[in-house]
This record gives C-alpha cells, structure tokens and sequence, in this order.
C-alpha cells in the first residue's frame, strides 16, 4: 500500500473508532513527501457538515503553510472526494489528487454524493431552490471591488 495512502486510511479507521465522523480520511503532502497536515472527517463531532477529511486537511495546511494556494501539494485521500472537496482542492490550486475508494463505494454505504453529482449534470432540480434576486444592488460591490482591484468586469 502507498505510504501516504495508508495515513489517509488510518486517518479514517481514527475518525470512525473516534466517532468523529464518516470512514473518509486524508492527507497532503508536499513533492519531497513530507507530511504537511491530516483529515479525518469531523461531520459529527464539529456538527459541521462541510468539516470533510479533505477539507479538514485543506484547512491545516493552508493554516500552517500561511498561505490559501497548495499548487505544490498533493492530496491523498481514501475516498474519491464528493464535489465539495473536489470543489476545494481547485480552489486551493491542488493539482494531483491519489484516491481509495471511488465515489459508488461511497453511495454503496449509504453516503449521498450521487444526487449532487445529478444535480450538476441537470438532473433532479428539485433538489433546491435557486433563485437570482436583487442583483442590481449586489453587483456594485463587485464593481467597486473590480476598480479597486483593476480587474476586468
């Protein structure tokens, strides 16, 4: 087993023994394969349904590191991250992500993620309700912050 995969997994046989959360854990490290930080979910014990492993390891690596871009990071993670955390990882520039279980093992043992992924494809738009209003007042501050950041509008 990979090294790092197998701290990701440890992370989540932790959580799981801990009653922390779901049997989802990670970890990132950086190209010299030194560990950065650990995640092991923490739904139920923060009461916070965002707190997934990656998440939870995107979070302290940004805290340590001092910075929100892990473009020089790798994430490994025992699960194929949930749109969520593939979501964040993005947004942290991560660039390579290694995962164990894929996301049908995951709705095998009753995990959810399979409607979010319809919902992206158009599917099951009852799902929520989303709905544009009073745009015309929202959009001068993304104006404001477009002249002040020299950004293109």
């Amino acid at each position: 087993m990979n090294e790092f995969m197998k701290v990701a997994n440890d992370n989540a046989k932790n959580g799981i023994e801990n009653k922390e959360g779901g049997p989802f854990g990670a970890v990132i490290v950086d190209k010299k394969g030194n560990i950065i930080s650990n995640g092991n979910n923490k739904v139920l014990k923060n009461n916070d349904p965002t707190a997934h492993a990656e998440i939870v390891a995107i979070r302290e690596a940004c805290r340590k590191l001092n910075t929100y871009d892990l473009s020089e990071y790798i994430l490994y993670t025992s699960c194929e991250p949930c749109p969520m955390c593939l979501s964040a990882a993005i947004w942290a520039n991560i660039k390579t992500i290694y995962y164990g279980c894929t996301k049908e093992d995951a709705n095998n043992i009753g995990f959810r993620d399979d409607i979010i992924y319809d919902y992206l494809k158009g599917n099951n738009k009852n799902l929520i309700k989303l709905e544009n209003i009073d745009r015309d007042e929202c959009i001068k501050t993304f104006e404001k912050y477009s002249k002040e950041n020299g950004t293109i509008y």
